[in-house]
This record gives C-alpha cells, structure tokens and sequence, in this order.
C-alpha cells in the first residue's frame, strides 16, 4: 500500500499553467543581424535599422515532457512511502518478582517428585518455578534469591530463558546459610522502584522463619502495600520443625494479608504445582499489543523518472542540432530589409 506524507503538494500541479497565464512573457534582446559596416549599408539602402520579436513555438512532444517532468517532481516532494505490513509486539503489562530462599534447610529432603522418589525442596521448587515461568509469556519475570542476604539474580526481563537458566543454576547455602526475608522484600521492593508497569507481584518461597534481617518482614510488607506490590507467601518447610528452620507462618501470613496477597503451604510437590495453578488464575494476564506499520520512502522513483526525461529530451535536442547540415542558418529575424537591384557593396576596413 502507498500513501503520500505530504500530499498538499501536489496543490502546486497547476502553478505552470497560472503562471503562462498570468506572468508577461520572457523577452531577451538581441541583435537580428551584425556586420561591421552596417551604417554605411543603412546610408546606401536609405532604410533604417528596426526591430521586431520572434516567438519560439514548442513542439507538443516538449510540452507534454515538461508537463511530465513537473508532475514527477510534485509526486517526489510529496514524499511517496510504501506501508510495510504491520508488526505486533506484546507489550507487558505485569511485572512479576520471584524470591526463593537458598537457605541451608532447603536441602532437607522431604518432597516427593513427579516420578515418585524423594528430592529436596530446593529440587521440587525448581521443578515447580520453570514450569511457572514456561507460561508467562506477555509478562516481566525477575528472579531473587536470599539466604543470609539477598540477591538479584535477573532483573525483570522478558527473556524467560534467562531465568529459567539462572533459577536451574541456583545451589542451597549460594547465599548464605540463614535466612533474610525482610531484606529480600526490602530488596524486591528497590526493584519495582524501577518499574513503570501498573502491576507487580512478588511471589516469595521460603521454609524458614527471618534470622538475619535488618529490616523486619512486617514492616517490609507494609511499605510494600504502599508502593502498590502484592506478595503471595508460599511456604514449604516443616511447621513442627524449631530452631533456625522453623516455619514462621504467621510473619508470612501477615506478608500476604497486608498487601493482598495470597498464603499457601505446601507439603509435598503435588500441593507446591497446586499452588501455582492458584496463583496463575489469580493473575489473569491481561497483554497489550502494539502494532506499528514500517514505512519505507519511496521518492527516489518519480524523482529519477524526472531526471531521466530531462536527459533523454536534452540528448534528443543535441543529437537533433548535429544532424543539421553546416552552413545552414534558419533566419528568424533581419534589421534591414534589402531592395532588388542592390550594388554589391565591398566592406572596408578590417
């Protein structure tokens, strides 16, 4: 499909024709006949030099080209483009976060995997995320993963593959031995400072309760909910565990209440896939879609034509005007009008 960017010029087509009709005529002055004894020969015919005009007439074949010509270089000013067909790109409109504890209890194997032999959580959590994100097509993904500290293992990216890659490679004790749930919501929450996406969800898996934090979980979550963040809190340790790899399921209880989210515990592997089930109808993936339409200009077609007609009706004239044969002159125009019966006059002088 072709369009025109600027098509008020192609108002200027019958410019040429107002101006034949309304501007004077171009004249230039020149001498009819030139001979260095023209007074002398003025004397012996008693005629007087005059004037007079020669009007040049154009062939129909050098009107029509002009006219051509002139189109040509309106339709080049016009800038003629070609609509490329039209490219869709989905944009995202959800920013998901995920953070998964690497603490050194997430080595303790009490999962039952898809082919029922025992694994560790950290196993079946892996399992369970990279089918997660096999689907999230339209969103941006960003991983954490904390432990002692937290870490930003991928900013949010729209290449799944990064994080599914980054998730696979992830080891327990790679980020300490303890367990840093507030810092990590304090980190998640940096994160979507940087974001512009209206919304954000920060899924948190963990199995212990906060042992090295500097800033508490609640007080995270809360500055969470104000920044307009929803956390979902999975959790799969052992409830009945103590010490260090207790589950504290009220602090991750009190994570999902306050910003609205969603608190799930799973024990073995078939309730964990169930959970992301849950969490993907909860978040409905709404995709905007772009489209853009390339355009490709194209001007450089009517504005070789122009040039091309102009050299071919210029190589015509010169090839026309060499044909001629020498000596002849075709007079338009002569001062003096010579009588019959005229004395051959013998010029003096040099």
């Amino acid at each position: 499909m072709y369009t025109l960017a600027h098509p008020w010029v192609l108002l200027a087509l019958p410019l040429p024709l107002l101006v034949r009709r309304l501007a004077p005529p171009y004249r230039a002055a020149r001498n009819g006949l030139q001979v260095p004894f023209l007074d002398r020969l003025a004397r012996l015919t008693g005629r007087e030099p005059d004037t007079g005009a020669v009007v040049r007439q154009s062939s129909a074949l050098h009107r029509a080209l002009l006219i051509a010509t002139w189109s040509c270089l309106l339709a080049a000013l016009a800038r003629p483009q070609f609509l490329e067909p039209p490219i869709t790109r989905t944009v995202p409109v959800r920013d998901i976060l995920l953070a998964v504890d690497l603490s050194g209890s997430m080595e303790t194997k009490d999962f039952t995997g898809a082919r029922g032999e025992t694994v560790d959580r950290l196993s079946a959590v892996k399992d369970v995320l990279d089918d997660f994100l096999a689907r999230r097509a339209g969103d941006r993904v960003g991983l954490i993963v904390f432990g002692s500290a937290p870490f930003v293992q991928a900013p949010f990216t729209e290449d799944l593959e990064v994080c599914r890659a980054l998730l696979a490679e992830a080891q327990v004790r790679m980020a300490g031995p303890k367990t840093a749930l507030g810092d990590a919501l304090g980190l998640a929450i940096t994160l979507f400072d940087r974001s512009n996406v209206r919304e954000r969800v920060l899924i948190v898996l963990t199995d212990g309760n906060d042992t090295a934090s500097q800033v508490p979980p609640a007080r995270a979550a809360e500055i969470a909910r104000d920044r307009g963040i929803v956390v979902h809190a999975v959790a799969v340790g052992d409830p009945r565990a103590a010490g260090e790899e207790a589950l504290d399921e009220e602090t991750l209880k009190t994570l999902s209440t306050t910003t609205g989210g969603l608190y799930s515990y799973a024990a073995d592997l078939a309730q964990l896939s169930a959970i992301y089930a849950r969490l993907d109808a909860l978040q409905t993936r709404q995709a905007s879609t772009v489209s853009h339409r390339p355009r490709r200009d194209v001007y450089a077609w009517p504005l070789g034509a122009a040039l091309a007609m102009s050299i071919l009706y210029h190589a015509a004239c010169a090839l026309a005007s060499g044909r001629r044969p020498h000596g002849a002159v075709r007079v338009h125009h002569a001062g003096i009008r010579l009588p019959s019966g005229l004395p051959h006059v013998q010029p003096t002088g040099a």
